[in-house]
C-alpha cells in the first residue's frame, strides 16, 4: 500500500515512464519562493495584531496568525531537512513550539523575510549534494530536498490563497499588491480552496 504523494514508490508501482528530476529547477523554485513568500509578507503587512487573532471558520483552533506562520514555517522545515534529515510530524511540532511567540505582525514579517532569504540563498548555492539528499517527509514520503521544496511550495501557495480569501471575505479587506497569476504560474494547487 502506498499512502500519499510518494513519487519514488508511485512511479514504479504505476509503471510510469517518467523521471522526477528537479535539478534544473532551482532558479525557478527560487523565483517562485521569492514571489510566494514575498506575497505572504505583503499580506501580513496589511494586518493588525488584532486581525491576526481572527479565528478561521474551516480550522476551528487556528487563527489567521497560525495560517500565516504555517505558510512560512513549512518552507523553512523543508529547507532544514537537508541538514536535519527529515520533515516529520515531530519536526512540525518542534517548529510550532519554537515559533509560538512569533505573534505580532512585525515579528511574523521579520521571520518571513529570513525564511525567504535563507531558501533563496540555498537554492542559489548549487549544493547538489544537499539538493539530492533523500529525506523522509510527512508530505511526499521519501523525497529529495528539492522535491520536498517543490511539494511545500504548492502546499504553502494553496494556504496563501486561503489567507487571501479570509482577508477579503471574512475581514472585508481589499488586498494590496497580492501575488498575481504570473507570480504563481506553474505552482500546482488544488482548484478548491477548502
Amino acid at each position: 500500500m502506498i499512502i500519499g504523494y510518494y513519487p519514488r514508490k508511485l512511479i514504479p508501482a504505476l509503471h510510469l515512464e517518467i523521471d522526477v528530476d528537479l535539478s534544473g529547477k532551482t532558479s525557478w523554485l527560487a523565483e517562485k519562493y521569492q514571489n510566494m513568500v514575498g506575497a505572504t509578507i505583503r499580506a501580513t503587512q496589511q494586518l493588525s495584531d488584532a486581525q491576526l487573532q481572527a479565528r478561521l471558520p474551516w480550522r476551528e483552533h487556528w487563527t489567521l496568525r497560525d495560517l500565516i506562520i504555517h505558510i512560512l514555517s513549512f518552507p523553512e522545515l523543508a529547507w532544514r531537512s537537508h541538514t536535519h534529515g527529515s520533515m516529520s510530524t515531530d519536526d512540525m511540532r518542534a517548529s510550532d513550539e519554537r515559533l509560538k511567540d512569533v505573534v505580532a505582525a512585525d515579528a511574523i514579517i521579520e521571520y518571513g523575510e529570513d525564511v525567504r532569504d535563507t531558501i533563496i540563498r540555498f537554492l542559489q548555492s548549487e549544493d547538489t549534494v544537499a539538493f539530492d539528499r533523500v529525506v523522509p517527509a510527512h508530505y511526499g514520503g521519501e523525497v529529495t530536498v528539492l522535491e520536498l521544496l517543490n511539494i511545500i511550495l504548492s502546499h504553502s501557495t494553496h494556504h496563501l490563497k486561503q489567507a487571501y480569501w479570509f482577508m477579503e471575505n471574512e475581514l472585508g479587506m481589499r488586498l494590496q499588491n497580492p501575488a498575481t497569476e504570473a507570480d504563481l504560474e506553474g505552482i500546482a494547487t488544488p482548484e478548491a480552496l477548502f
